[in-house]
């Protein structure tokens, strides 16, 4: 079993609660939007790291991790990025790859709107953890943290963050 916590839209910003919810965690996904090499150092500091860089994300940080990454972790297929859209509504960019070879999850950023949702059509969990920074409209600030086992995602998670 492996356990994840996941965050997107740091902008910059990291709340020191986040690494007592992702204490468990053996692994720390971020969907992008970092805004620091800071935020970035101190996550992977602190956890192994998997994150994809962002919209506001500058040349630094576009160096350090890919647009998209899609890898297998404990038997699921994972694609993480941040501009994805969500189901009934993917960007038109993933959209070609979503439909001819789903993942069995798929994690997105960028709207700061935390989504949970089975996707019946292509048989895939989407999961956009909202935002975990204070740059944007959103007022709640959110985390997710979960387990993935033999290919399946348990114990799913949502941390509102005050």
């Amino acid at each position: 079993m492996t356990k994840i916590g996941l965050l997107s839209d740091s902008h910059g910003f990291l709340d020191e609660k986040l690494f007592h919810y992702f204490a468990p965690c053996d692994e720390i996904w971020h969907a992008g939007d970092i805004g620091s090499v800071e935020v970035a150092d101190r996550l992977a500091a602190f956890r192994p790291l998997r994150a994809v860089y962002g919209n506001i994300d500058g040349h630094i940080i576009r160096s350090m991790f890919p647009k998209h990454n899609r890898f297998v972790c404990n038997g699921l297929d994972v694609w993480l990025t941040h501009i994805g859209g969500y189901p009934g509504r993917y960007a038109d960019e993933v959209l070609p790859e979503l439909r001819l070879n789903p993942p069995k999850l798929f994690i997105s950023g960028h709207s700061h709107i935390l989504k949970v949702q089975y996707d019946k059509r292509l048989g895939l969990l989407h999961i956009n953890p909202g935002a975990e920074g204070k740059y944007g409209f959103h007022t709640v600030r959110t985390i997710v943290r979960f387990e993935i086992d033999r290919g399946n995602v348990q114990n799913l998670e949502v941390i509102e963050l005050a």
